[in-house]
C-alpha cells in the first residue's frame, strides 16, 4: 500500500493527542507536520502540550521536538508538505468550516473530527463498516469546490458509535422506533477527573447539542446519494437522552427498539456475529476482525473491561431481551476517543486511501 504523510490540526487537544498516538507507528501515514492555535505556534511539541498531556502513554520520542506550526497562519505551508490532514480543531463552528475548505481547496484532503461539516449536502460523514459507499460523493464536493485533490470528509458524533452499528444489520427487519439512552464519558467533554473534579460522584443529564446530534446524525449515515448531495434517511424515528457520567472513556447506550417485521432473539444475535464491512473486507490496518461483539453474561459489557476491545475498535453489546412497550432493549458501547474520534477518522482515511481518494 502506499504511505502518506499527513498533519495533525488541533494537535495539542484530546482527540489531537489520540489522532498522534495512534498515527505515531501507523503502517501507511506518516506524521510530517502539526498544528495548533497561535498560542502554540513557534513551540516545540512536548513544551506546548504541556502538562495537558492526558494520553495513558508518554508523547512519542519523534513527536516531541517538532516545531508546531499555526493551523490557520500556515495553511498554505502545511499543505504543501503533506498529503492530507486530520482535523481536530476547537474553534467556533464557522471558523472551522472556513478552515477545513480552505485547506480543501490547498489541494489538501481533510478528515474532520469536528461537527461543523456534518450537515453540508456533498461531505460525507461515514462510519467505515456502514456507509463507505457515500464516499462517491467527494466527485461532486470536488466540483463544488474547484478541486481535483482537495476534500472534507467527516467522522459522526461520538454518541451514535455504538447504537447505530448495532442497529444497522437489523434494517433489513424494518427498524421502526428507537430510543437510545447514552451515559458519556468525560473524555468526551476533553476532560479528565483531575480537570474535572465536579464529576467525581456524579452526574449532570444534558450535553449540549448531543441529543440533536444524537437523533439527527444516524438519518445521514443511513441517507442516499442523490445527484450532487447526501439525502436523509427519513427512517427509523430516533428519539434519545444523553447523559454526562463519572467514566474516563467509553460511551454506553441502552438502546430500545421496534421492528415492522419483529426477528427472534437468535435471529438478531446472528446478525451481529455475521456483521461486516468494507474495513474487514480490505483488511484495514485499523479495522477490528469482529466488529460486533456480543456478551451473553448478565453484567456486559462494561467500560473498564471492555472498551479497548480489538484496540478499542469494536463495539461491545449485551442484555438483548424482549421488553413490554417496545420489542426488545439491549446495552452497547464503543470507546469514544478511539471508535467514536480519532480512531474512527484514521479507519476512515484508510478506507479512502485504499480506495484512490488520497491520490
Amino acid at each position: 500500500m502506499k504511505e502518506y504523510n499527513v498533519a495533525v490540526i488541533g494537535a495539542t487537544g484530546m482527540v489531537g493527542q489520540r489522532f498522534i498516538t495512534l498515527l505515531a507507528n501507523h503502517p501507511w501515514f506518516h506524521i510530517k507536520a502539526l498544528a495548533a492555535s497561535s498560542r502554540s505556534a513557534g513551540k516545540k511539541y512536548i513544551d506546548a502540550v504541556g502538562s495537558r498531556w492526558v494520553m495513558k502513554t508518554e508523547i512519542p520520542e519523534q513527536i516531541k521536538g517538532m516545531t508546531v506550526f499555526d493551523a490557520t497562519a500556515d495553511k498554505e505551508k502545511i499543505a504543501g508538505m503533506v498529503d492530507f490532514v486530520f482535523c481536530a480543531v476547537d474553534m467556533k463552528k464557522d471558523e472551522i468550516r472556513a478552515l477545513e475548505e480552505a485547506y480543501a481547496k490547498l489541494e489538501c484532503p481533510v478528515i474532520s473530527n469536528n461537527s461543523a461539516h456534518r450537515h453540508t449536502d456533498d461531505v460525507p460523514m461515514i462510519i467505515p463498516e456502514i456507509n463507505a459507499d457515500h464516499a462517491a460523493i467527494i466527485e461532486a464536493q470536488r466540483r463544488r469546490l474547484g478541486t481535483k485533490r482537495g476534500f472534507v470528509a467527516v467522522k459522526s458524533n461520538c454518541s451514535i458509535q455504538s447504537y447505530v452499528p448495532a442497529l444497522h444489520p437489523l434494517m433489513k427487519y424494518g427498524v421502526k422506533e428507537v430510543i437510545a439512552c447514552t451515559y458519556q464519558a468525560i473524555s468526551g467533554a476533553g476532560k479528565t477527573f483531575e480537570t474535572w473534579p465536579e464529576m467525581v460522584d456524579n452526574l449532570i443529564p444534558y450535553i449540549g447539542g448531543e441529543e440533536e446530534k444524537s437523533e439527527k446524525e444516524p438519518m445521514k449515515v443511513w441517507g442516499k446519494i442523490e445527484g450532487d448531495k447526501i439525502v436523509d434517511a427519513t427512517s427509523p424515528k430516533i428519539t434519545t437522552q444523553c447523559l454526562r457520567v463519572p467514566v474516563s472513556d467509553g460511551h454506553t447506550a441502552a438502546v430500545f427498539v421496534s421492528f415492522e417485521n419483529k426477528p427472534s432473539i437468535d435471529e438478531i444475535k446472528q446478525a451481529w456475529k455475521d456483521f461486516s464491512g468494507e474495513p474487514q473486507a480490505l483488511g484495514l490496518p485499523s479495522a477490528p476482525k469482529q466488529f460486533l461483539n456480543y456478551f451473553e453474561e448478565d453484567n456486559r459489557p462494561q467500560a473498564r473491561l471492555d472498551r479497548d476491545l480489538e484496540g478499542g475498535m469494536a463495539i461491545s453489546i449485551g442484555r438483548l431481551r424482549e421488553d413490554s412497550v417496545y420489542d426488545y432493549k439491549f446495552v452497547c458501547l464503543s470507546h469514544n476517543t478511539l471508535r467514536g474520534a480519532a480512531g474512527g477518522a484514521v479507519l476512515m482515511a484508510e478506507l479512502l486511501a485504499a480506495k484512490g481518494y488520497m491520490d
